[in-house]
């Protein structure tokens, strides 16, 4: 039976879960309470497949969890040491083809991608760091955007188009020349309808995009990931992987 009947039910990691029409492999995992590790995914916007963090291995093939509608009778190994080694390469390529100084990040402990190197036992970067060199635009009077830290997950990009409604990121160029860009003739923040109030101006897994004048207002060990491991933060949907800050959080 496929994903546009009935449902059914699939095994992840020996576990049977059901799942309903339409779910992908990742929309049962989390339903069920099963952690897969992901970065460019967020329920309610559309699957994009791009970090491959949550590639699992699908009666014996590889795919992607986000996108792979779930089918009835599947056998799906995630949680195995081939793949989560694999997935903690990806994840100390993100950290040196950017520029993440964690101890001086206002992110961390809310930061996804720390979180989930943390999970996944990464150590050190491994490969030599690339110390990339790219624009900061601080000209909003209220979002800055840093992109030294950005990993190309176009959660914002779909944030802004699907929730938002103001189309106010792109995805320019390919490969190593890919850069987040902003839809504006001047190319900066101030001149795009933009609000702090955007779910795009809060989604964003790493320090990239930050609320102007709210730095470091909770303070560590009471951030998002100082209290709850990733895998719980991806399993419930009560627990943002963006924890909004308040300023009477002391």
């Amino acid at each position: 039976m496929s994903a546009e009947g009935k449902g059914g039910t699939i095994s992840i990691d020996g576990q049977e879960i059901p799942f309903e029409a339409g779910q992908t492999i990742m929309d049962a995992a989390l339903a069920a309470g099963i952690y897969i590790p992901h970065l460019c995914h967020r329920p309610g916007l559309t699957p994009h497949g791009s970090c491959r963090l949550c590639t699992v291995e699908v009666d014996g093939r590889n795919a992607a969890a986000c996108t792979l509608p779930a089918a009835d009778g599947q056998h799906v190994d995630s949680n195995t040491v081939a793949l989560n080694e694999v997935r903690k390469t990806i994840t100390q390529m993100l950290f040196v083809e950017g520029n993440h100084l964690c101890p001086g990040c206002e992110k961390s402990g809310d930061c996804t991608l720390q979180a989930v190197a943390y999970y996944l036992g990464m150590l050190d970067g491994h490969f030599p760091q690339f110390y990339p060199r790219r624009e900061v635009d601080a000209s909003h009077p209220d979002i800055v955007l840093d992109r030294d830290r950005c990993i190309l997950c176009e959660l914002c990009v779909r944030a802004s188009r699907q929730i938002d409604g103001k189309d106010v990121f792109a995805i320019s160029g390919r490969g190593i020349h890919a850069s987040l860009i902003v839809n504006a003739p001047s190319g900066r923040l101030v001149d795009t309808d933009i609000a702090a109030t955007d779910v795009a101006a809060h989604i964003c897994p790493v320090g990239a995009i930050l609320i102007k004048g709210h730095g470091f207002e909770v303070p560590i060990g009471r951030r998002t990931f100082d209290t709850h491991r990733v895998s719980e933060a991806g399993r419930d949907a009560r627990l943002p992987l963006v924890r909004p800050r308040h300023a009477d959080e002391e």
